[in-house]
């Protein structure tokens, strides 16, 4: 299920990044796109006006950045994406914009509150299952003595 992140709000919500750095998109980003990679789905980022310059090198494989261009708001970037969508049920917008919120699950997409977003980003990621070690040498030689033992 694809994400589109409203930028902006992100970051407001975010420990460690603030709206008046300048390089607070390029600190998203790099967030999102580890925790895209992480959990192996794609997502798009809008952002209120910004350095249009910049749009190329912030995009990945996971990760497609966006700029409003006035007069137009990432809110409405958001919305227009949602209501242009195939399957809007298949997105899911973070924002804790409630009209962003209400009008994206009324076009029938699922929305996630920004807050709850950013948590489940920062949460370490889950530790893999141990690998098999297989069996040891003294178990191994358990095993084939019997095996051995039991051919007629």
């Amino acid at each position: 299920m694809p994400f589109v992140f409203d930028g902006h709000n992100l970051i407001g919500q975010t420990p460690g990044l603030r709206l008046d750095d300048p390089d607070d998109e390029q600190k998203l980003v790099a967030l999102l796109r580890s925790y895209l990679t992480r959990v192996g789905k794609k997502g798009t980022v809008v952002f209120d006006q910004g350095t249009f310059a910049d749009l190329p090198s912030l995009s990945s494989r996971t990760l497609t950045v966006r700029f409003a261009r006035p007069p137009r708001t990432a809110d409405d970037v958001i919305l227009e994406m949602v209501r242009r969508d195939a399957n809007p049920r298949g997105l899911t917008v973070v924002t804790s914009d409630r009209r962003v919120s209400e009008l994206a699950r009324q076009a029938g997409a699922r929305v996630q509150n920004a807050a709850a977003f950013v948590k489940e980003m920062r949460a370490a990621p889950a530790r893999p299952a141990e690998k098999e070690r297989g069996l040891t040498p003294v178990e191994a030689e358990k095993w084939e003595q019997e095996f051995k033992s039991r051919r007629p």
